[in-house]
């Protein structure tokens, strides 16, 4: 059992087993690095994305609303871009895109400019100045439903996580033996796109490619058909599972 993390805390969490390898890196690099130990081709595959509890918990780390912390959101801390660096360095422009692309943020123009703006007054510097300056643009106890669509969308562009999903899910057909399984635990529907429509087609945008007899030419096909979510008895016992979604895939024989 291989195990990717980008995040050196993770290290704490290795197991005392033989059997198991932690690769200290981001699970863009897989396939170069199952190369260099030689555990090609796997048997399965599965990656739970996003953020973990740990990160979210850690209040320095800056991921959360719920904390007074220096604006970080660094899933790997040795990387240079942070989320201070990002909201006060990115232009206007790049800040809607972002916002708008990843929070999914109708107002995302306005919150752009108040951002850029803010800096007059000098940095942002801590996750409690953006939830304060966010408020405003809220509708009445929405506040901090507005924050974490924010926060998610900051995130995301910092450490380049759509990017890093699709690098490996372009990996996965050379990774995975054929029967092999490929399972995927996403959070929210811009991981969960580019998951489903990857299994479906082996793109993230289109149609299949078909041969000459009009059959599908896809690496994977769907175990489930309809993602699987948890239960309500899940959710009560781990309420960060409520918006989890599992996708399962088997790779084609060739």
């Amino acid at each position: 059992l291989f195990g990717f993390d980008q995040d050196p805390d993770a290290a704490a969490n290795v197991p005392d087993d033989p059997r198991f390898t932690f690769v200290p890196q981001n699970f863009r690099f897989m396939k170069n690095y199952l190369k260099v130990y030689k555990a090609l081709p796997l048997d399965g595959l599965i990656a739970d994305l996003g953020v973990s509890s740990h990160q979210f918990d850690t209040a320095e780390r800056g991921f959360s609303t719920r904390f007074d912390a220096r604006l970080d959101m660094r899933m790997n801390p040795l990387q240079d871009l942070s989320a201070f660096d990002l909201l006060n360095q990115a232009t206007e422009e790049e800040l809607k895109r972002i916002l708008k692309t990843y929070g999914e943020i109708r107002d995302a123009g306005r919150l752009a400019r108040r951002i850029v703006g803010s800096r007059s007054e000098g940095p942002l510097k801590s996750t409690a100045e953006l939830v304060q300056l966010l408020a405003p643009f809220a509708r009445r106890g929405q506040e901090m439903q507005l924050a974490a669509h924010v926060f998610q969308a900051i995130r995301i562009e910092v450490n380049q996580e759509l990017d890093a999903l699709s690098a490996l899910l372009l990996q996965t057909p050379e990774l995975i033996r054929p029967g092999g399984k490929l399972v995927i635990l996403s959070y929210h529907s811009l991981e969960d796109r580019l998951v489903k429509n990857f299994i479906r087609s082996g793109k993230f945008e289109g149609e299949p490619e078909k041969d000459l007899f009009g059959n599908a030419q896809v690496p994977f096909f769907a175990i489930n058909r309809k993602p699987i979510r948890p239960s309500d008895e899940e959710i009560t016992e781990n309420n960060r599972a409520r918006s989890a979604i599992l996708r399962i895939a088997q790779r084609t024989e060739k």
